[in-house]
Formats: structure tokens, C-alpha cells, sequence
């Protein structure tokens, strides 16, 4: 079976009577979000990797037929329309990285009806997801102040793929590491990791196990310094990290109790024992919220290792994510449903300097000065550059976001007190969408 079936059964259900009914014309489907979550300023492009390769490769075999079938209680014979069905059409897309606005497109999709309907809840899923994974994860970098971030979330992420896109998503927006051994292999992301307490507590004396630890590796050391005492853990650290060679990295990890009283008692002893290179990671629980509160009382931590609350965007874990037809065999069509109208049409979002986008169609000019978001990225089926490599994309992306980021408005960068604003329309869109818009008031 293939991921075509990595769909809701209404998808099937319509793409069948599209066929019987011979609606195959070419369809213009556009998937964006239409409101941030509160107090959100701002979203990050991710998961196009994944909508591209699922586009490229999308294709309905006989297994798939049997088993669409039996989920809609048919005869095979009955679906022999989808047999061999795959994607013929193009797609135009934000590239991975880039910050967002409500209602920008993140892909369009433009194919003969029948396919453009059958990916959609795959592309939904990717995109929206990985996104929502993204942007949480750019607002911790946003308050560090320059301190390394890393992601601890793997878990406590809902499935091992989610873990594998939180520490991507984490990554394309500037964090140093992952504990994800996968993600840092697959992705080219630098793997991190300390040690448990149950390491502490299998030996009799906390020395003892912080002396096993280091001698059991040549590689960084960063000593779980709150098992027991976190006072007395931390001089039992320092009485083993002075024993290390110079050349390696060491530091302490703190984890529970009132961080920022004990990340200052752990610095003022590391300092005091001769080893200012040390450093203090921070974990449990942390986020956004916290680090901006840690930072701004110059708590002394040098590393922040955020976990659940980021690696599953716990306080926003959805985003209000879309994907209507805009455009149906030269047709602009468009939703009139209360709070959730559409705009009729394939779009191309205009940027200027400071992140100042305008909402046009496709086929408009280019204001002066701008540069269009939406590139082509799927022709005919297949895509229009060869695929990177898993580390490529993420570097690439890396690159978008921190340009973006140097641009983005101050006022989008706040963690509470957002509007969610609305980009403006070009004059070609808002007439486009009064005149289609009376035309089905007066069908109506």
C-alpha cells in the first residue's frame, strides 16, 4: 500500500464522483492558515519537504483500490477509476523558513480535479503540523538572547515522526542540537545529550557515578547535578570536572527545583573553583515564557533544553489551517460561509524590505520592489529542482528564517499582546473577489 492512503474516506468519496461525473477539469486548491493562534505574531514555513515528496510520488495501485474499497463497503470494481491515478499537476509553494502572515498561502496546488482533491489531507497534515512545530519553536530563539537552545522533545512528542519534526522544525530556526539520534543523523543536526538520574542512583556514591560518566567518553561532559542535593551535587561535579583536561567541554545540568536561585549558586561555585568554561544547561518544563523570564532577570543559564511544552507546541498544538478551492476549469470560485470566507483564485504573496507583504493574484505584476513568495515547485508531477539532501533542506531553511528574522518588526516579535492582523490585498484580488462574490449572491 502506498500513501495514497493517507487520507480522509470523504476525499475518495468525491474524487469518485468527480470522475463518474467527468469533472476532471483543472482545479486551483489553496492551503493557508486563516488566523494565528493568540498572542501569536508571526508563523514559520515547514514541512514542504514532505508535501513535495508526497506529490511527486503520489499514485493510486491495486492495493490501495482494495483497501479504499473495503473502507467504502464497494466492489473494487466500482474504483477501477482511481486505479493508476497519480499526480500530473504543478504546485507553487513558500519555501521552508520563511515567516508568514495570516491567510498567505503556504501551497497551491493547481491539477486536474480528481488529484488535486485526493492529496489534500496529506498536505494538510504535513504542513500545518511542522509549521505549528516551527513557529513555537522560533519564539524560544527569539527571547534567548544568543543563548543556545536545544530540543529535548523527542519523548514526549506524539510519535516517533512527530519527535523527527520537532527537532527539524527546531533546527531550521537556529537551535544548536537535538537529543534526537535519528534527527541528527538524518538531518545533519548536531546530537546532544547529558545523562538520568537512574544513572545517578544505580551507583552507591554521586561521585562515584559522575566519575564513570566522564571516564566512559573522551567527548563533552555535563554532570545531572540535582538527584539528591543540588548544592552537593554541584561540588561533586566540580570535584570531578577539575580533573578533566581543558580541551573538553564540560558543564552541569539543572532540572527541577527554583532554577534561577540555583543556576545562580551553581555559577558563583564554578567560578569560584576555577572553572568559568563550564556551563549551566537548564531543563524541565521550559519554554518560550521561561526562558524570556529567565534571560531578562540575567539568570545565569547557558544552555536552554526544552522538551514537552516545545516539541509538541502544548499551548498551541494545532494551527487554523485550510485548503479551498479557489479555482475550478478557469473559474474563480470562492466560500461565503460566515468567518470563513475565501478569496477566489490562485495567489502570489508580494514581499518588500521589512516583511511587508501584499495578497495578490498569481497572474498580476510584481510591485516594484518586491519579490514573489510562492515559487514553482512541482510541474507536471514532478519537481522542478532535484531534491536536497535531509541536511540541505534544513540548512537552506535555516538560512530563509534567520534573514527573515533580521527583518521582522519588533511589534510581531512580543509574547503576549498581538493583534491578529491581516496582510493587505492588491487592488486586482479585492476586485476579483467583489466581482465573483456578486455573481453568486445573484445566483443565490
Amino acid at each position: 500500500m502506498s500513501d495514497a492512503l493517507a487520507t480522509d474516506l470523504y476525499e475518495v468519496n468525491m474524487a469518485l464522483a468527480y470522475l463518474d461525473t467527468g469533472m476532471t477539469g483543472t482545479a486551483t486548491f489553496s492551503l493557508f492558515v486563516r488566523h494565528l493562534p493568540p498572542d501569536r505574531g508571526f508563523l514559520v514555513a515547514a514541512g514542504l519537504e514532505s508535501a513535495l515528496d508526497h506529490l511527486a510520488s503520489f499514485r493510486v495501485d491495486d492495493e490501495d483500490v482494495a483497501a479504499f474499497a473495503d473502507a467504502l463497503g464497494r466492489p473494487p470494481s466500482e474504483l477501477e477509476p482511481l486505479r493508476g491515478l497519480r499526480f500530473s499537476g504543478d504546485a507553487w509553494a513558500v519555501p521552508e523558513g520563511r515567516i508568514l502572515f495570516p491567510d498567505t498561502p503556504l501551497l497551491e496546488v493547481t491539477a486536474p480535479m480528481p488529484e488535486a482533491q485526493l492529496v489534500e489531507t496529506h498536505l494538510l497534515n504535513q504542513l500545518s503540523h511542522q509549521s505549528a512545530q516551527a513557529s513555537k519553536a522560533a519564539r524560544c530563539i527569539l527571547v534567548a538572547g544568543g543563548r543556545q537552545v536545544v530540543d529535548f522533545s523527542l519523548r514526549r512528542c506524539q510519535g516517533l515522526e512527530a519527535g523527527l519534526h520537532a527537532a527539524r522544525a527546531g533546527a531550521v530556526v537556529g537551535f544548536a542540537a537535538t537529543s534526537n539520534v535519528a534527527a541528527a543523523a538524518r538531518y545533519g543536526i548536531p546530537a546532544t545529550g547529558t545523562m538520568a538520574h537512574s544513572f545517578v542512583e544505580a551507583f552507591d556514591e554521586e561521585t562515584e557515578a559522575f566519575r564513570a560518566f566522564a571516564g566512559s567518553t573522551s567527548g563533552p561532559v555535563t554532570l545531572l547535578v540535582d538527584t539528591y542535593d543540588t548544592a552537593r551535587g554541584v561540588d561533586h561535579a566540580v570535584e570531578v570536572l577539575r580533573g578533566l583536561p581543558d580541551v573538553r567541554r564540560i558543564g552541569v545540568r539543572l532540572d527541577s527545583g527554583d532554577l534561577a536561585e540555583l543556576a545562580h549558586a551553581a555559577r558563583r561555585v564554578l567560578d569560584r573553583e576555577g572553572l568559568p568554561q563550564a556551563r549551566i544547561v537548564a531543563s524541565g518544563g521550559l519554554d518560550e515564557y521561561a526562558i524570556e523570564a529567565f534571560v531578562a532577570a540575567g539568570v545565569p543559564i547557558d544552555v536552554f533544553a526544552v522538551g514537552t511544552k516545545v516539541g509538541t507546541s502544548a499551548d498551541t498544538p494545532y494551527l487554523d489551517a485550510a485548503y479551498k478551492l479557489v479555482e475550478y476549469d478557469g473559474r474563480p470560485v470562492m466560500k461565503l460561509s460566515t468567518e470563513k470566507v475565501s478569496e477566489p483564485g490562485a495567489k502570489q504573496v508580494f514581499r518588500q524590505a521589512g516583511l511587508d507583504d501584499v495578497l495578490g493574484t498569481r497572474d498580476e505584476p510584481a510591485p516594484a520592489g518586491s519579490e514573489p513568495l510562492l515559487l514553482r515547485v512541482i510541474a507536471g508531477g514532478r519537481r522542478v529542482t532535484p531534491r536536497p539532501s535531509e541536511a540541505e533542506a534544513v540548512a537552506a531553511a535555516r538560512k530563509r528564517f534567520r534573514s527573515d528574522l533580521e527583518q521582522l518588526d519588533p511589534s510581531r516579535r512580543r509574547l503576549r499582546g498581538l493583534p491578529d492582523r491581516r496582510i493587505p490585498r492588491s487592488a486586482t484580488l479585492a476586485r476579483r473577489t467583489e466581482q465573483v462574490r456578486a455573481e453568486l449572491r445573484g445566483r443565490a
